[in-house]
């Protein structure tokens, strides 16, 4: 899918979705080793990254959403809303799991709110994937440009004796 938000020409938002992702994924963990008998300072700690996870995740969501627009007829409207739907759906359970937690003194998880989380992160590594591969898409065939990148990657002297028995 096409997408204009770049810096210096390289894509922005696979690292941004990677960030919150893994937030979120830390603060999971960090929930199993406080439930394990881990000190209570974990489940703050979670408690924490979770906030972090859902102000990079609200960030990111309207980032992607803004770089789809730009981007204009280029992209199909129905794999970027789904998407944008599957993320807004992650942010939500991160924001009931949040609120929950905050009846807590320490703001720790139990054994409950831990499988809310781990159904929020199964559906945000679901999200993700159909981010990466949206169905309908084909992956294109190496095309002869292609091909030109492989050989002067392979041995560059070749490729500048094509460029002059060619006239370039």
């Amino acid at each position: 899918m096409e997408n204009r938000l770049s810096i210096r020409g390289n894509a922005v938002e696979p690292v941004l979705v990677m960030f919150p992702l893994g937030l979120l994924a830390v603060a999971v963990v960090l929930d199993v080793f406080q439930l394990l008998g881990g000190p209570r300072i974990i489940g703050t700690l979670a408690y924490c990254t979770v906030v972090a996870g859902l102000l990079g995740g609200l960030a990111t969501a309207l980032a992607v959403r803004i770089g789809e627009l730009t981007a204009g007829a280029r992209t199909g409207t129905r794999p970027a809303t789904r998407r944008f739907l599957l993320d807004a759906g992650v942010l939500v359970v991160f924001a009931v799991v949040l609120m929950l937690r905050m009846r807590t003194p320490e703001r720790t998880a139990g054994p409950g709110l831990l499988l809310v989380e781990m159904i929020g992160l199964s559906m945000a590594v679901a999200a993700g994937v159909a981010a990466a591969a949206p169905p309908g898409v084909r992956r294109a065939r190496a095309g002869a440009a292609t091909v030109r990148l492989a050989q002067l990657l392979d041995d560059p002297a070749d490729g500048r004796r094509a460029d002059q028995q060619r006239g370039r």
